[in-house]
């Protein structure tokens, strides 16, 4: 018979002891869940997410939405870009040591009430803030899954024997990091083109591997060469393997080509 009280029933049996079962200690749950079970015939694990889903939770999006303004994400958008654009978890530690050289040089004015939001906020929620100027700085593209896939399939590859005497202008491109022992944390790294055919090789320092600084890179090292560049020959490296970097280069007339993975032959010249 207790299997056949109505749905009607049911809700209101479950409206009536929730809020005694939110309140109750772990001993008294279990109870009352013995009884609840008894009465409607449900099954333990279906009564259990029944009785949590008519639980009150504060929705915690909102709360964020109303405590995070546009104040805060203006202040972010600061400390971003003087980070060079470091990612949300990596720039979260560094927000303690950024924000007084930043009040002390004048490029941020902070209360009291703003300075401890940004001391605060969670990686989650500075990604959630600068969605919109990430975009705008990948040239308004957003992020797509398997994308990097895509744009390998895209870029020929090029081996150590297809150069073919090339005439000056078409370098090798890779990355030095310069971490010591460990790779973890933020450190420099110093993007090295050597140009195939004189040897030429330019160096520029490169803060994070962003999409954004990779070509703010390419641009300074272009202006160094005391010849056009003609093409640029990456490795697989994700960094170089997007839809942005890739564009831009073609856009620029550059020639765009990639080693094999794992391959480090075929890139003799950088390496």
């Amino acid at each position: 018979m207790a299997r056949r009280i109505s749905m009607a029933t049911r809700s209101e049996l479950v409206a009536a002891i929730v809020e005694r079962y939110r309140l109750a200690s772990r001993s008294d749950k279990r109870r009352i869940l013995d009884e609840f079970v008894a009465v409607t015939g449900y099954h333990r694990k279906h009564a259990i997410r029944v009785l949590a889903a008519r639980e009150k939770r504060p929705s915690g999006n909102k709360g964020n939405s109303l405590r995070y303004d546009s104040n805060v994400r203006e202040a972010l958008i600061v400390l971003w870009e003087t980070s060079e654009r470091l990612c949300s978890k990596r720039l979260k530690p560094l927000i303690p040591v950024l924000l007084p050289a930043l009040e002390r040089h004048g490029r941020l004015e902070l209360d009291d009430a703003l300075r401890s939001k940004l001391m605060t906020v969670s990686p989650a929620t500075m990604d959630r803030l600068l969605t919109a100027v990430r975009m705008v700085a990948r040239g308004g593209q957003r992020r797509r899954a398997g994308m990097s896939s895509a744009v390998r399939r895209s870029v020929p590859v090029r081996t150590f024997g297809d150069w073919n005497d090339p005439p000056p202008g078409f370098v090798e491109v890779d990355f030095v990091a310069h971490s010591g022992t460990s790779s973890s944390g933020s450190f420099v790294q110093t993007m090295v083109l050597t140009d195939i055919a004189t040897g030429w090789t330019e160096c520029v320092p490169v803060r994070t591997r962003d999409s954004g600084n990779v070509i703010v890179a390419i641009k300074q090292a272009r202006a160094l060469f005391p010849f056009p560049l003609l093409g640029v020959d990456f490795d697989n490296d994700s960094a170089f393997m997007n839809a942005f970097v890739v564009s831009w280069c073609r856009s620029e007339d550059l020639e765009v080509t990639r080693s094999r993975a794992y391959r480090k032959n075929d890139q003799a010249h950088v390496e």
